[in-house]
């Protein structure tokens, strides 16, 4: 089934049809208009896959032979959470593009080709089940963000992408050190060398190899979410790319992290990764405690939302990490949920900066009255994070938190005390930035949203509604398939 690699190979020739737009034509509108319908061809080929169903929770497989002498195979497989992850990632693609036609104005055509690559390689690495592979899709999705952040970034972007660069790569090589010691251990016992991640799930498992190589795939995907104490360069990373880039950063390359968690830690190591759950969990916990008083903290809008962004992934790794089956279905809704949140109040922030000139909140206030359709939408996605009834974000945190009181009745304690933080991060938020005195007078400074702007805005507002209301076909579409031989779609057994 060739729709598969299509979802990959699409927005990275889109990418290119627009550089090469705007290298011979000179303008941003075109490589702008390249792009939206390289994300309207995206939709249509999502909508035809989902459709789709297989055996054993597995919607759709390709297969070939990539490089046969070492057992590595070009292999992808969509499951319900992967699709989930693919619409997640197209529905950010949008205020990406948005932001791009007013912030970008040097080198358009590249710009949209390195957003458009890393937007296919996140979808290589939630359909990619060759380790080797997923290892490529991996390293392919950062490599376009370096680009992104060091010539786009803000006046500190120098040493932010040099911080984003040691910790990504640094994780990067553990994790491919993991998978290189996991298919020895596969050759050692069976005699046959694949990367094959059917094939390794049984190892994965039952290995006395088992801890130690887990580790490395857990440092290196709590490394990408990030998680305390390995968050370090997200902070910095967030506040100095581009606003494309930070939603691209939080809405959604976060989120592979949380995916392998599921995929590879969880599932290929389960009593391993069970035996680490504790201090994992005590880790999410610190984090949503010290990642929220930091937000509380801040002056800087972006930086405020970087940090309740990495307070609140701390309840995905408490979902995952649970053990339950309500804790994993928390876990996704809450990746969704927060993906779509984060991304609608980087995109306000980042069109108040943009009129401003400033996302400092010491010399914003007022803005109400002068942009009253932004600030009522930056009034529900202030409700969604701290976590309102009837929002998505809601959903997603109770579930969490009801999977960790099961498990440990301390850790939900505290993790429940992050919802008093993101109350009072939330709600200065709103008042320093669009109450008290008008800082900018008048509307005329500051001018009406872009259609654009708000209509995504809505489109964000009416899901997270719908999610919060009718959680349950989220629920039942994400679960994950289960690591075990699968009946290929072209009728063969593998």
């Amino acid at each position: 089934m060739f729709a598969l690699p299509a979802l990959i190979a699409l927005p990275f020739l889109g990418g290119l049809a627009a550089w090469l737009v705007g290298l011979r034509n000179g303008s941003a509108r075109l490589p702008w208009l390249v792009s939206l319908l390289t994300l309207l061809l995206e939709a249509l080929l999502l909508l035809g896959v989902t459709g789709m169903t297989g055996g054993s929770g597995w919607r759709g497989h390709f297969a070939m032979p990539w490089i046969p002498l070492f057992g590595i195979d070009f292999r992808l497989d969509m499951d319900g959470l992967s699709l989930v992850m693919l619409w997640l990632n197209l529905a950010i693609a949008v205020p990406v593009l948005l932001t791009s036609s007013r912030e970008i104005k040097e080198r358009p055509g590249l710009y949209h080709f390195l957003t458009l690559a890393t937007i296919a390689g996140i979808n290589g690495v939630f359909l990619s089940t060759d380790l080797f592979l997923f290892f490529f899709f991996w390293e392919l999705m950062l490599l376009p963000m370096f680009g992104v952040l060091l010539i786009w970034g803000g006046e500190h972007r120098a040493r932010a992408t040099l911080k984003f660069f040691i910790f990504t790569q640094g994780s990067g090589l553990l994790m491919l050190l993991s998978i290189l010691a996991l298919v020895f251990v596969h050759v050692q016992e069976t005699g046959q060398l694949t990367f094959n991640y059917f094939a390794l799930a049984g190892t994965g498992a039952m290995s006395r190899a088992a801890f130690p190589i887990m580790l490395g795939f857990l440092i290196a995907f709590a490394v990408k979410l990030p998680i305390v104490p390995f968050h370090a360069w997200a902070p910095e990373v967030y506040a100095e790319a581009p606003n494309g880039g930070t939603i691209l950063l939080a809405g959604i390359l976060g989120k592979t992290g949380a995916y392998g968690l599921i995929r590879f830690v969880f599932e290929l190591f389960p009593a391993a990764s069970a035996q680490v759950a504790p201090v994992v969990m005590a880790f999410a916990v610190v984090g949503i405690l010290y990642c929220g008083w930091l937000a509380v903290a801040q002056d800087d809008m972006k930086r405020l939302v970087a940090y309740s962004s990495l307070s609140h992934l701390g309840y995905v790794v408490l979902g995952i990490f649970s053990g339950t089956t309500v804790g994993m279905e928390g876990a996704v809704v809450m990746m969704v949920a927060h993906g779509l949140s984060t991304s609608a109040i980087f995109l306000i922030t980042g069109f108040i900066e943009e009129r401003t000139g400033t996302r400092d909140m010491r010399r914003l206030g007022g803005l109400w009255p002068a942009m009253p359709q932004l600030s009522a939408f930056a009034m529900f996605f202030a409700c969604a994070l701290l976590g309102l009834p009837g929002i998505g974000d809601f959903v997603g945190e109770f579930l969490t938190l009801l999977a960790t009181w099961h498990v440990n009745h301390v850790m939900a304690f505290f993790a429940a005390a992050g919802a008093v933080l993101s109350s009072i991060y939330a709600l200065t938020w709103m008042l320093r930035v669009f109450y008290g005195p008008p800082v900018f007078a008048g509307e005329a400074p500051l001018g009406r949203p872009v259609a654009g702007v708000m209509w995504t805005l809505g489109a964000a507002t009416v899901l997270l509604l719908v999610i919060g209301f009718f959680p349950q076909p989220l629920l039942d579409l994400s679960a994950p398939a289960a690591p075990q031989q699968i009946v290929s779609l072209a009728g063969g057994a593998r």
